[in-house]
C-alpha cells in the first residue's frame, strides 16, 4: 500500500470543514482591511529563497526542499511566503502602481524538511500579508492588529504580541558588532550550529533553541540597548498606535527572528494553551525594508507576517473552542420508483441552483435505509416524493427536528423553506444572544444589512426564489 509521505496530512470530511470555515474567514477579513489575494508558484529559482531569505537562516541551510528540474534549473519548493511577494512585486513593476501602498495576503502550501511534531509539517498551509511601499509605523500596527483580530475571530483571545525592534542599518550594524564582541570569547560554548553562525549573522545565536536556556544567551546584549535615536522614536510610535487599538504586547528583547531580512519592527504572536508546548508560537513577522532592493527592485519599505493554518487549528482543538461549521444540510429527497428518481434529480437541482444545500438518495435502498442516510446527513427537512402527489403537483415535507409533517404544493417549495430556514436561524441568534455581543455568525436567509440585537450591521445572504 503507498501511503503519504512524512509531515504531510490528508485534510477531509469535518477537518476539511474547519479549514474552509478558515479560508472563509481570513477571505472575508482581508476584505475589511482592503488587501488583495495574491497567488505565487509553489516553486522558484533557488536563488530567490537564498538571497532573499538569507544563507545563515535554518530554513536555507536545513529545510528547503531544492532539486534540478529537467532543464539544469536550481529549483526550489517556497519554504515562506514573503520572497515570492516581492519577487513578483519587482517583476511586474507594482511600484509603478498609482495605489500605493500594495497591500496583499496569500494562503497557500510552503515546504520545509524538518522533523515532523505536533505543529510541525513539511507541507504547510500558510496564511500571511505584506505591505510594500509604506515605512510608517501606522502601518506597523495594522499588520499587527489584523493578525490579532485574525485569532480573535476563531475564539483564540488570549494571544498576546511578543515585540522588538532591531533598528535601522545603522542599529544592526552597531548591535552586530557587539554581539561579535560579547559571544567571541565563549565561542567553544556556542552548538556547532551558532558556531557557523558566530561567522555569518551573530544575530541568529540568539533564535538558537538548543542553547536558548544557557546564561550566555540570556545575558547577551539587548537589542533595545543599542538603538539609535531615529529607531527608538519609530519604535516609541509603534507601541502608541498598538495602545490606541487595544492590542496586548510585550516588549521582549529576545525576539529577533530567524530570516536575515527583518529590521525595525519584529515580532510573534503567542498564546498560553494546555497541551501546545513548544509550539505556543502561532505566528510571527517583521519588517523588511531592505529586501525588496536586495532582490533588484527599488528601495521600498515592506512589512508582513505569516501564520501557520494547522497550528492554528492546533491551537483551537487545544483550547477546546470548536468552529461553527456547518455539519448538516438543507433538505434530503427520497423517493421508491424510477419516476419519482428523475424527479427527486431534477428537484435537487433546482434547490441548488436556489442556494440551498440538497442531497439525495443513489444507493436504491429502501425508504427506512433513505431515513437513516438522510439522519446522518443531519438534513433539517426531508422532502418525500411520491407519485400521486407529484400528479398533483405537490409533495410531503417533514421537518427532521420537530417531527411535523405538511403536504405542500410544489410552486410554494422555495419559499416555504427560506421562510422555515429563517425562522430557524432567528431562533439560533435569540438562543445565542445571551451568550455573545454579536450573533449573527451563522447565514441569514435575508439581502441586505440588517442591524442585530447587539446593535452591529451584518451581511446576510439570501436564497433567491425562481
Amino acid at each position: 500500500m503507498i501511503t503519504k509521505q512524512k509531515g504531510c496530512h490528508d485534510i477531509y470530511g469535518v477537518e476539511a470543514k474547519r479549514w474552509k470555515y478558515v479560508d472563509k474567514l481570513i477571505d472575508s477579513l482581508m476584505e475589511k482591511y482592503n488587501y488583495s489575494y495574491m497567488r505565487t508558484p509553489l516553486f522558484e529559482a533557488s536563488e530567490l529563497f537564498h538571497r532573499g531569505i538569507g544563507e545563515a537562516s535554518d530554513i536555507v541551510t536545513k529545510e528547503t526542499y531544492d532539486f534540478t528540474d529537467r532543464g539544469d534549473r536550481a529549483i526550489t519548493l517556497r519554504p515562506e511566503g514573503t520572497a515570492g511577494i516581492v519577487r513578483s512585486y519587482i517583476e511586474n513593476k507594482m511600484y509603478g502602481d498609482p495605489i500605493q501602498p500594495v497591500k496583499v495576503y496569500y494562503n497557500g502550501t510552503m515546504y520545509r524538511y524538518e522533523r515532523p511534531q505536533s505543529g510541525r509539517d513539511r507541507e504547510l498551509t500558510q496564511f500571511g500579508v505584506e505591505v510594500l511601499g509604506c515605512e510608517d509605523a501606522v502601518i506597523d500596527a495594522e499588520v499587527i492588529s489584523l493578525a490579532v483580530n485574525f485569532y480573535r475571530l476563531l475564539g483564540l483571545t488570549n494571544v498576546k504580541v511578543q515585540i522588538n525592534s532591531l533598528g535601522d542599518e545603522e542599529s544592526r550594524k552597531n548591535y552586530r558588532n557587539v554581539l561579535i564582541e560579547y559571544f567571541r570569547p565563549h565561542i567553544d560554548e556556542l552548538c556547532e550550529d551558532c558556531k557557523m553562525r558566530f561567522e555569518k549573522n551573530p544575530l541568529r545565536i540568539l533564535d538558537c533553541k538548543v542553547d536558548a536556556d544557557k546564561p550566555l544567551l540570556k545575558n547577551a546584549p539587548k537589542t533595545i540597548a543599542h538603538l539609535n535615536e531615529v529607531s527608538k522614536k519609530r519604535f516609541e510610535e509603534v507601541l502608541e498606535y498598538l495602545d490606541l487599538l487595544k492590542i496586548d504586547y510585550e516588549v521582549n528583547p529576545n525576539i529577533v527572528r530567524g530570516l536575515d531580512y527583518y529590521q525595525h519592527t519584529v515580532f510573534e504572536f503567542t498564546a498560553d494553551i494546555p497541551g501546545m508546548g513548544s509550539q505556543s508560537a502561532l505566528g510571527a513577522g517583521g519588517r523588511y525594508n531592505g529586501l525588496v532592493h536586495q532582490l533588484g527592485g527599488p528601495e521600498t519599505a515592506g512589512i508582513g507576517f505569516g501564520i501557520g493554518i494547522g497550528r492554528t487549528l492546533l491551537a483551537l482543538e487545544k483550547a477546546e473552542i470548536k468552529l461553527p461549521v456547518e455539519e448538516e444540510i438543507d433538505a434530503f429527497i427520497l423517493y421508491i420508483n424510477d419516476e419519482e428518481k428523475k424527479y427527486a434529480t431534477y428537484l435537487a437541482q433546482e434547490l441548488r441552483l436556489n442556494g440551498f444545500s440538497v442531497d439525495m438518495e443513489y444507493q436504491n435502498r429502501n425508504l427506512k435505509g433513505q431515513f437513516r442516510q438522510a439522519e446522518r446527513l443531519n438534513a433539517k427537512f426531508l422532502l418525500i416524493l411520491n407519485s400521486e402527489d407529484l400528479d398533483n403537483n405537490e409533495l410531503k415535507i417533514k421537518d427532521a427536528r420537530s417531527k411535523e409533517e405538511e403536504i405542500i404544493s410544489m410552486d410554494a417549495l422555495i419559499y416555504y423553506l427560506d421562510e422555515k430556514l429563517a425562522m430557524d436561524e432567528y431562533i439560533s441568534s435569540e438562543e445565542d444572544l445571551e451568550e455573545s455581543d454579536c450573533h449573527c455568525h451563522g447565514t441569514c436567509h435575508h439581502d441586505h444589512e440588517h442591524e442585530c440585537h447587539s446593535g452591529h450591521n451584518c451581511s446576510c445572504h439570501h436564497h433567491e426564489e425562481n
